[in-house]
């Protein structure tokens, strides 16, 4: 197995929805990898957990990223963020995400899902859940 293309795979993702015009419209640069010190938009995107799973063959190390993207917002309905989590949806499926090391096979989204949270339940998040197969060269 190879963990090494994990953090290639990371800031290729943020890169890309900063550069996105779709995401960019909605929340700016408010992509984060880490939280910024001081107050954060009403709305804005968070690169969440992973989880990797080895697919090395003959062929070369290779491995499974199953990573979370989250929409949070705390503007009033959930309107804000599913259009938020649409634009992110539609940047990273189809996407040929450049990396520093290795190279992604494929990048699939895999499922959502929408709650609220924080106090009173009026922070909005939805998880989106992605898979993408990576070849470390």
């Amino acid at each position: 197995m190879s963990y090494g293309v994990a953090g290639a795979l990371q800031e290729a993702v943020c890169q890309h929805l900063l550069a996105d015009p779709g995401v960019s419209a909605l929340v700016g640069g408010g992509v984060y990898d880490a939280l910024p010190a001081g107050p954060v938009p009403e709305t804005y995107v968070s690169l969440g957990p992973e989880e990797v799973l080895d697919r090395s063959d003959a062929s070369g190390a290779g491995a499974l990223h199953r990573f979370t993207v989250s929409v949070i917002s705390e503007a009033s309905g959930f309107a804000a963020a599913k259009a938020v989590a649409a634009a992110v949806g539609d940047a990273l499926l189809g996407a040929e995400l450049v990396l520093s090391r290795g190279r992604v096979v494929g990048l699939w989204f895999e499922r959502a899902s929408a709650r609220r949270s924080g106090r009173a339940g009026r922070v909005r998040r939805i998880d989106l859940r992605f898979r993408a197969r990576v070849e470390d060269n």
